[in-house]
């Protein structure tokens, strides 16, 4: 019988790489849209534009990992416990 690997743990340095490459980018491209020699609607498109693509970046992260999530054995053996409990509940029946 084999142990199933565990899964691996993002370090903390990891983690503040992350946050602060994302900010970093930010900002930087807030800087560069705001220096751009535009008129002012024309830089609210592309400021707008840039949230835009920041938010459907975290959606399509959270749904790709949400996928990976579904996929995986562990998520399949809890989603067949949960139907089983589900299946084999009577809410009818009194409890004594």
């Amino acid at each position: 019988m084999s142990t199933p690997n565990a899964a691996p743990k993002t370090t903390s340095a990891y983690i503040a790489q992350a946050a602060i490459a994302f900010g970093v980018s930010l900002f930087g491209a807030g800087v560069g849209i705001f220096y751009l020699p535009l008129d002012p609607w024309q830089r609210g498109f592309l400021g707008m534009t840039v949230l835009f693509l920041v938010t459907s970046t975290f959606t399509l992260a959270k749904v790709v990992r949400d996928k990976h999530e579904a996929d995986s054995l562990r998520g399949r053996i809890d989603e067949a416990r949960v139907e089983k409990l589900i299946a084999e509940h009577d809410p009818f029946k009194s409890v004594a």
